[in-house]
């Protein structure tokens, strides 16, 4: 019996009887030989970690534009917090951990510089429109690899897929908009539960808010302090999950309620704030003005794809300059315009 072999063995021992078990995932686009010392979902996880697009998001914006102080989060810190509260939750409720990491370490691959201002501004002028999750899948399908994509379980793309809300519910009432597995269930109340609360610490330790802007009804029901916030959380979600029997992943309509007013609160105060968007507009024109520039230069751009390969129809080059685009980091983005727009001094000598 292999180590994998006995791994699986062990999950089936002690996880839930609604959880997915490794040794029953529905399998990957391309068939692959097994490995003997991992699972499926653990050999998911360790693809994401090490590609390209993951070492990327340390310099990818989660609310502040290219923010210069060390302590603000970047789009990895996020999603490390993520997997933190969402194996936190798993481990609870005896549901699959390494599902639940592989999906929360991979759902923002696809997030563009700039944050959300630069999902917005492709959003608007891609002609098949943008989101980011679904870049985030089309990340670990298509674009990693030099194009051969990560080949990942159709779980784990499941999740990652459909892990975003917007200003939506956490649990939406379409089974479509359902990640398929409670473990992508989990990463996805366990997103909005990280970012509602480092981004009002962001925001604070930022100047944009003060402490005592949040509402008293929020403070009255989930603390002050960041630490006692997330806990609370978490263990609404464990504890209101456990009375289901865990067959679906749930907060208390109390907490659901409190998350829904700290969400409000956040982009009514922070992230479409007046300060914000005057950021965001001027992150909006540096991307719409590389946008327009490498459509236009695509053969200069490009010059690394063979002749034969390079994109005829309009529509190829749009998906091509979008691709590009959404894998910038924030300063690759800010360097590029500067080399593309801004005059070069003259040196003296």
């Amino acid at each position: 019996m292999t180590i994998r072999e006995q791994t699986e063995d062990i999950e089936k021992q002690i996880l839930h009887p609604n959880a997915c078990f490794s040794s029953k995932s529905r399998g990957r686009a391309k068939p692959e030989k097994s490995c003997d010392v991992r699972t499926c979902f653990q050999r998911d996880r360790d693809r994401i970690i090490h590609s390209k697009a993951f070492r990327r998001l340390k310099h990818k914006t989660q609310v502040f534009l290219a923010p210069k102080g060390d302590h603000y989060r970047t789009r990895l810190t996020h999603v490390l917090e993520v997997s933190q509260i969402a194996r936190t939750i798993a481990r609870a409720l005896r549901l699959n951990e390494d599902l639940v990491e592989a999906v929360a370490l991979g759902h923002d691959l696809g997030h563009t510089p700039f944050g959300h201002a630069g999902e917005a501004i492709l959003r608007e002028i891609h002609p098949g429109g943008f989101d980011h999750y679904k870049q985030s899948l089309r990340v670990v399908d298509f674009l990693e690899r030099d194009g051969q994509g990560l080949n990942l379980t159709y779980e784990v793309r499941d999740g990652i897929v459909k892990h975003s809300k917007g200003k939506g519910l956490i649990s939406s009432d379409s089974a479509k908009d359902r990640p398929a597995t409670l473990e992508g269930m989990v990463v996805r109340i366990s997103d909005i539960i990280a970012y509602v609360n480092h981004d009002l610490d962001d925001a604070i330790r930022a100047g944009v808010i003060k402490r005592s802007d949040i509402p008293k009804e929020i403070i009255k029901v989930i603390g002050e302090a960041y630490s006692e916030r997330i806990d609370i959380m978490v263990r609404d979600a464990i504890k209101t999950t456990s009375a289901t029997g865990t067959t679906n992943i749930a907060m208390s309509e109390e907490m659901s309620y409190v998350i829904y007013q700290l969400r409000d609160f956040l982009f009514e105060q922070v992230y479409e704030s007046d300060s914000t968007i005057k950021e965001f507009n001027k992150a909006k024109g540096i991307l719409k003005a590389l946008y327009e520039y490498y459509l236009e230069h695509i053969d200069d751009i490009f010059k690394d794809i063979p002749l034969e390969k390079k994109p005829e129809k309009k529509t190829d080059r749009h998906r091509m300059v979008c691709d590009f685009i959404a894998g910038m980091t924030d300063s690759f983005a800010l360097m590029t315009y500067e080399r593309l727009f801004l005059p070069e001094q003259w040196k003296v000598f």
